[in-house]
């Protein structure tokens, strides 16, 4: 339908959830974490149960239904308010700021972003207007027309 709902955020269940924190937060390597150096955090954050093959079933969806302390572990490891699995606003709204940190380690992007910052406004509108247009169109769709 509109073009709000396409921007709308992909992370909607907890498995995508802490799938997207794998991805995006990295160490400063930028290395992904492994599931046991997670699950080895959490274990001592918690002092309970926390296998890799656990977080493994959580990321994949296998799994479902975490403690609340295991989630607060997971939250205080990757650096994200516990709100990001329990608040659906909250969560949309971190999910849209790592998607961001994603996409901003792709250094023409960020090379992309740093030159934007210096354009008016008007500028800026300009080339946001052109990356729509070339968004619709390497989807395939139709290009509109205001």
């Amino acid at each position: 339908m509109g073009e709000n709902e396409s921007r709308a955020p992909s992370v909607a269940t907890l498995a995508d959830k802490i799938d997207a924190l794998f991805r995006v937060v990295r160490r400063p390597n930028r290395e992904p974490y492994s599931h046991e150096e997670v699950a080895r955090a959490c274990r001592e954050a918690t002092g309970e149960s926390f296998s890799a093959t656990y977080l493994w079933q959580l990321r994949t969806g296998r799994r479902d239904n975490p403690t609340k302390r295991h989630l607060e572990a997971l939250a205080q490891f990757f650096d994200v308010p516990v709100g990001y699995f329990f608040d659906d606003e909250q969560g949309a709204a971190i999910a849209k700021e790592l998607e961001l940190l994603g996409a901003l380690r792709d250094a023409g992007v960020r090379s992309m972003a740093l030159r934007a910052v210096n354009l008016s406004p008007e500028g800026a509108a300009t080339i946001s207007d052109m990356i729509d247009v070339l968004a619709r169109r390497e989807r395939g769709s139709p290009s509109r027309e205001p």
